[in-house]
């Protein structure tokens, strides 16, 4: 739905900045909501890959439990192995929320396109707060608003409306053409003398 699709239906000005920000809303819900769907998914993956490595894992010390000396050196290795896995899940959960958070954040700031602005950004001076906040990026998008605003979404310039509301200005100009007397000479000379 575009602006100029409704004003094709004859919808006032008012009318039509209303059904924007309406579908701007709506529209922004969505893409949230998209967000946590990619979020819970990529975690679901995760998981379901690391529940299947462990229990292939399990399965390969039941079958080399020959002796205790053996079973321990197995059970470091693979308590080892579970600490990276998790910490590695652990970093891939953080930057799923942390992308998500940011994608929502570019968005309520009205970035034309929140792909390219990210090349922008400093990641590793944003960061994810516990409730969910981003500290360091609104500093970071008043600089590049000040510097590069054509990435940013303005609000709607008023629209140009000439003198006399699209009536000719002084009359109608087809009568005054069909004057015979009609000097534009000395009309426009005249209308120089009156200024």
């Amino acid at each position: 739905m575009n602006r100029e699709y409704l004003e094709s239906l004859g919808l006032e000005k008012d009318v039509i900045d209303k059904v924007m920000a309406a579908h701007g809303k709506a529209i922004g819900e969505y893409k949230d909501q998209a967000s946590k769907l990619e979020q819970l998914s990529t975690e679901n993956e995760s998981l379901k890959s690391q529940i299947t490595e462990r229990d292939k894992d399990l399965k390969d010390l039941r079958k080399n439990a020959g002796d205790n000396e053996e079973l321990a050196k197995k059970y470091s290795e693979l308590e080892g192995k579970y600490k990276a896995d998790t910490e590695k899940l652990t970093q891939q959960l953080s930057d799923t929320k942390l992308h998500a958070a940011l994608d929502s954040a570019l968005t309520a700031a009205k970035v034309r396109n929140p792909r390219t602005l990210q090349g922008l950004l400093d990641m590793d001076k944003i960061k994810l707060t516990d409730d969910g906040k981003l500290d360091g990026l609104d500093d970071q998008l008043t600089a590049i608003r000040k510097d590069n605003a054509y990435l940013f979404q303005g609000d709607p310039k008023p629209e140009y409306e000439p003198a006399g509301n699209g009536q000719p200005v002084g009359g109608d100009i087809k009568n005054i053409m069909a004057n015979p007397k009609l000097n534009l000479t000395e009309a426009l000379a005249n209308k120089g003398a009156d200024e």
